[in-house]
């Protein structure tokens, strides 16, 4: 895969508490991938992005949620992707920059 391609496999990082402890404990971070990438794609960006060595990724595919209605019509978000990747001993991502 190209290097344009894979930089744009990865959305956005998944923050929420759980995501919080893995990052902490486990040295595991989540992110929203988009809904064609592969466990391969997923590695093979997050090495390039951010300079580590990734030990395993497992992706999920997360459903939206229905929504109420708006007029007559029931609304529903989209779906999306989301993966785990654990580094290896040694390596860490640093969302805030913080020194």
């Amino acid at each position: 895969m190209s290097q344009e391609k894979l930089m744009k496999v990865l959305v956005a990082p998944h923050v929420s508490e759980k995501a919080s402890n893995a990052a902490d404990k486990q040295n595991q971070f989540t992110f929203k991938v988009t809904r064609d990438a592969t466990k391969a794609d997923v590695k093979n960006a997050v090495e390039l992005l951010f300079e580590v060595k990734v030990d395993s990724v497992n992706v999920i595919n997360m459903k939206g949620k229905s929504k109420g209605r708006v007029g007559g019509n029931k609304g529903r978000r989209a779906h999306w992707k989301k993966a785990y990747v654990k580094l290896t001993e040694g390596f860490d991502i640093d969302f805030m920059g913080a020194e």
